[in-house]
C-alpha cells in the first residue's frame, strides 16, 4: 500500500472467511476481528472487536444459501454504520437471489431488487460483485456497483489448455451474450443449447445448435445449481460427436444432486471460482480458480480512485 492510500480494514462473514483471508494476504493486511454470536433460538448478532471509526470498511460475504449469510451481511453493514465507519463497501463475490430479476409470471416478487433495497437501507455505500446473473441488476442499486468478470481468470486458464478445434458453448439462450464474448475473444465458433423447462431446476427437453463434431467444447455459464442443465448439455454435446467437453462456471452453488450429476456426466472437468466455498475432495472433476487477487486489486483501485474497467479482459 502506498502512503497516500486511505486507511481501511477488511472483515468477513462466517462462510466466506477463507476467501477473505486470501484477499487480505494479497493486499498485505490482516483480516479484521469480527465476532458473530449465536443464540439458542437461531438469532445471532455481530460485533466489531476493534475500532473502525473513520475507516473504509470492506465486508466480504457471498449471499449464497442459507439466508443466514445475507442476514449476517446486513447486520455487519448496520453495525459498521453505527460504529462510525467512513465508507462501507460490501464485497459480494456471489450475489444470491439474482435469478429473481424480473416478473416472469404473475404474482411473484423481484427478489434481486428487494435484496438491493435491503442492502441500501442497511447503509452500504458501494457494492463490489462478480458475474451477476443479469447485468441490469446493477440498476437496482442506488449506490455505485463495481461489476467484475470471471473471464479475467478463466481466459488465461482456457488458453493454458492449448485445445485444438475449440468451440465455446452455452447451455441456454440466456447465456448467449456471455458465451459470444468468450468466442469472439478466443476466435472460436459457438454452439447453443436450447432447452424447455417443466419447472424450476427441471429441464424437459434440450437440443444443441451448432457444429461440435470432433471439437473440444467449453461450456460457459455464470452459475451451476443442481447441474441438471449443464450436465444434460455436456452429455448431448458428446452424443453429437465432440472430442471432449468441460465447463467453466463463475459460481459453484452445487445444491441438491449436483455432485452426483457432475460425477456421472460426460464433463471431463468443471472449473469454478472460490466465490462460494467448495471442497474439491467430494467431486474430483471440480477445479477451483481463486478470485482473491482480482478482488484485492479492485479494492486497491477503489481506495486509490483508479479505473477498474481497464482490468477486464472481456
Amino acid at each position: 500500500m502506498s502512503s497516500s492510500t486511505p486507511t481501511f480494514k477488511v472483515f468477513s462473514g462466517t462462510r466466506t472467511r477463507d476467501l477473505a483471508q486470501r484477499i487480505c494476504d494479497s493486499l498485505g493486511c490482516p483480516l479484521g476481528n469480527l465476532n458473530v454470536e449465536h443464540f439458542s433460538d437461531g438469532e445471532f448478532s455481530v460485533s466489531y472487536e476493534e475500532s473502525i471509526r473513520g475507516e473504509y470498511v470492506f465486508l466480504v460475504q457471498s449471499t449464497f444459501p442459507s439466508s443466514d449469510n445475507l442476514m449476517e451481511l446486513l447486520l455487519m453493514i448496520d453495525a459498521a454504520k453505527r460504529a462510525s465507519a467512513y465508507k462501507i463497501i460490501a464485497v459480494i463475490p456471489y450475489f444470491g437471489w439474482a435469478r429473481q430479476d424480473r416478473k416472469d409470471k404473475p404474482r411473484v416478487s423481484i427478489g434481486a431488487k428487494l435484496i438491493a433495497d435491503m442492502l441500501g437501507v442497511a447503509g452500504v455505500d458501494r457494492i463490489i460483485t462478480m458475474d451477476l446473473h443479469a447485468d441490469q441488476i446493477q440498476g437496482f442499486f442506488n449506490v455505485p456497483v463495481d461489476h467484475l468478470y470471471g473471464s479475467t481468470i478463466f481466459v488465461p486458464y482456457i488458453k493454458s489448455l492449448k485445445l485444438n478445434n475449440m468451440v465455446i458453448a452455452t447451455p441456454d439462450v440466456g447465456g448467449s451474450k456471455r458465451a459470444g464474448s468468450y468466442a469472439k475473444h478466443l476466435n472460436s465458433p459457438m454452439a447453443l443449447g436450447y432447452k424447455t423447462r417443466e419447472k424450476a431446476n427441471v429441464v424437459s427437453d434440450m437440443k444443441i445448435i451448432g457444429d461440435v463434431e470432433d471439437k473440444n467444447v467449453i461450456i460457459v455459464d455464470d452459475m451451476v445449481d443442481t447441474a441438471g442443465t449443464l450436465c444434460k448439455a455436456a452429455n448431448l454435446i458428446m452424443d453429437n460427436g465432440a472430442k471432449s467437453v468441460r465447463a467453466i462456471v463463475s459460481h459453484g452453488v452445487m445444491s441438491g444432486s449436483a455432485i452426483k450429476n457432475v460425477t456421472k456426466s460426460a464433463l471431463s472437468e468443471i472449473i469454478f471460482t472460490d466465490s462460494i466455498p467448495f471442497d474439491c475432495a467430494i467431486c474430483p472433476k471440480v477445479k477451483i480458480l481463486s478470485i482473491a487477487d482480482m478482488f484485492a486489486d479492485t479494492i486497491q483501485r477503489v481506495l486509490e480512485h483508479k479505473s477498474i474497467s481497464e482490468m477486464y479482459l472481456l
